[in-house]
């Protein structure tokens, strides 16, 4: 028996979540040095963006477009 599409975790971690974990949260907090372990609490943590970056497509080369220029 086969398992279904939407059970496999292979192409989990190249979706987009909009909602982050505490964990991921504070990582990127702490990148951005908005968050100090030591001084801010678990409370009232800022908000942080999880933005989506989309890469436009590339036109394929042909060979004519090599033989007008």
């Amino acid at each position: 028996m086969s398992i279904h599409s939407s059970f496999r975790s292979s192409g989990s971690a190249v979706k987009h979540r909009n909602v982050l974990s505490r964990l991921e949260r504070l990582e990127k907090l702490e990148a951005a040095d908005r968050w100090n372990p030591a001084e801010d609490g678990l409370f009232g943590m800022p908000k942080v963006r999880s933005i989506k970056v989309v890469m436009k497509k590339k036109k394929k080369k042909t060979d004519d477009d090599d033989d007008k220029k």
